[in-house]
Order: structure tokens, then sequence, then C-alpha cells
């Protein structure tokens, strides 16, 4: 479906862009367009690639102009463009808000006057029952993508917009497992928060490989989840002291402001729509219209009763498990396994 097709990727320098070029760069696909606010890393992704199927347009998504200059001509959008840092959103709420619902808005307007065929918004778990101003404003841009998927097929609409949704990648950019291993390298004692705290374990491939099933598989303003396995902190953390054959203390600092225990990637209230497609969820958008005597006197006849769908009652993974997922990471297979792999840029 990409052959000969131009593909948008706005915030493309993070690590999902990255790993979607990896993906598509040795493809017939006719052009890869990065759009993002930091020209350093554009120049440095530049450098690496050297390659003229990538296109680098510096901008913002809350400008709607440059987001139209890098939205011409495109054939398809992945959405990765966010403000991501708990503790950034929380000290500058209005700057989330900015980021990540007026400019998931702007992408989607966009996408919808440049006849863009298909858009792919990338969301969060912390999108769930949010607790903090990140996730608060990832719920409100899934809103917005929903809200514009219901235009689809009207007024000469044929922009079909679909979400996923997924909790932390492993090893991206601020998350725990590089810490751990920092510590464990450096012979300090590994900070965990609290020991029964679980996590999604999820690679970045299929963190891709999400985002091409919602892509080949979607309909206007669904939303599709992957099931994945969890751990503990503490397991994670006893896995990589095994790895690297280390003995290093473990500390519990407590947990941090604004951090949940467990995270849920569905809610129970979409799990009584949602629909199980094996090794994914799709939950179906709300297509009622704004009809106010439908919404007090007609409810939902096949409501179902359902729980939550968390890192705390996903498969639990094992010490030995999440050692063997660990040995995943390309950084892990270099320490632990001596293996010399084909450099990669990671941002």
């Amino acid at each position: 479906m990409f052959s000969n097709k131009i593909l948008l990727i706005t915030g493309g320098t993070g690590s999902f862009g990255n790993a979607v070029l990896r993906r598509f760069l040795n493809t017939d696909i006719k052009e890869i367009r990065i759009f993002s606010r930091d020209e350093k890393k554009q120049d440095d992704m530049r450098q690496f690639y050297k390659n003229n199927k990538i296109k680098y347009f510096v901008g913002d998504v809350r400008d709607k102009r440059a987001v139209d200059e890098a939205m011409r001509g495109a054939d398809y959008v992945f959405h990765a463009a966010a403000l991501k840092q708990v503790p950034s959103c929380e000290f500058f709420p209005v700057q989330a808000v900015y980021t990540n619902v007026i400019g998931t808005q702007n992408v989607l307007d966009s996408a919808i006057e440049h006849l863009v065929k298909k858009v792919v918004v990338l969301s969060t778990d912390k999108a769930v029952y949010p607790i903090n101003a990140m996730g608060m404003t990832k719920a409100l841009a899934e809103k917005v993508l929903v809200a514009k998927s219901r235009e689809f097929d009207k007024n000469g609409n044929k922009t079909l917009i679909v979400g996923t949704r997924y909790g932390n990648v492993m090893a991206s950019r601020g998350s725990v497992i590089p810490l751990f291993v920092e510590q464990i390298k450096a012979g300090k004692p590994i900070t965990i928060t609290e020991p029964q705290m679980t996590r999604f374990m999820m690679t970045l491939e299929e963190a891709v490989d999400l985002v091409l099933f919602a892509f080949e598989n979607g309909k206007p303003g669904d939303i599709f989840i992957q099931k994945a396995p969890a751990a503990t902190i503490e397991t994670i953390a006893k896995a990589l002291l095994e790895l690297y054959n280390a003995k290093n203390e473990i500390k519990i600092i407590g947990v941090r402001h604004g951090e949940k225990i467990h995270e849920t990637l569905v809610n129970r209230e979409e799990m009584a729509k949602a629909e199980d497609l094996g090794k994914f969820f799709r939950i179906p958008a709300d297509v009622r219209d704004l009809n106010y005597n439908k919404f007090f006197t007609e409810g939902e006849n096949k409501f179902r009763f359902s729980e939550d769908y968390t890192s705390n009652n996903t498969y639990r993974l094992n010490i030995e498990e999440t050692k063997e997922l660990l040995m995943k990471l390309r950084f892990i297979k270099e320490d632990v396994l001596g293996e010399k792999l084909e450099p990669i840029y990671e941002p």
C-alpha cells in the first residue's frame, strides 16, 4: 500500500520516526517526510541516512501554515508529534494543550484539506483515566481524532483517521531500562519506585507493527491497542542484574508525583464495546449524532460488564521471560552477548 506513496511523519526525529524509516527506506515507497521542531536532530539524521527519499521539514504542529507546507502532496500521515514528558506538562499544561490538542487538530484539518488518504494518530496509555496534564491532553487529542473521523465521506472528505494507543516502549528515551543499565554499569544502587508497580513490555518494532495494523485495518475513528505482557519494576531490575551478572543494591525510593501503580490501556467502558482481534483490541468510535432526545431516551442494548485491561491483569512475565524479552534490545545484545550490530541512528 506504500508503493510509490508519500508518507509524512510528524515528530519524525524521535524513536518512532526512526523505526519507521528503518522499516521503509529499502522498500519502493516514494518519499518519507520528517516534520519536527528539532533542526539539530534533522541534520543528524540527514548525515546518518544520506538518503534522497527522506525530506526534512522544520516546523511545529502548532503552526498550521508549517503543517500545510509539509502536508502538500502527502498520501499518508503518521502523527507522532507530542509533548510527552509528564513533569514538563505538569509545570506547563497550556503548552501541552497547544501541542497535543491544538497541534493534533491542525494536523487533521490539514490532512483533510490536502486530501490525504489515511492518518494514524499515536496515543498513550496515560490518556486512559488521566491523572496528569500529559494524559489529559492526549485524552483530548483522542477526542479530536474521533470527532474529525465523523466527517469521513461527508462534503467530499475522503481522509480516513484512526488511532493507536500503547504503553511505554522498552528502552525508549526517558524510560526506566536505560536508567537501570546505567546504574548497574556505574556500580550504583538501582532506584525503583515501588517493587509491585507493573508496566507493559512492548518493543519499538511492535509499536510500528501496531501502527501498520491500524493503518491496514482501521475504520473511521477506530483506536487500536496491542495486547502485551507486563512485568513488575522489581522483576525488570532483577532480570537486568542477572543479565549483567551484577550485584547492585536495589533501593526503593517511592512513587513519584503523577505516576500510576499500574498502566491501563483500555478502560472498562471501552472494553464493553471493544472487539477482540486476537493480538489486538479494536475500540470503535461512537458514531451517534448530536441528538439529545436520543441521548436521554435511548441506551446501549448490548452493553456488557467488563473490567479494565491493565498491566496488572494482563499476562505477567517472570524473571526468565523478562530476560528473554530484554535480550531483543540492541544495546543489551551488544553488552551481554558482545554482538557487533550494524549501527543505527538513535535520537
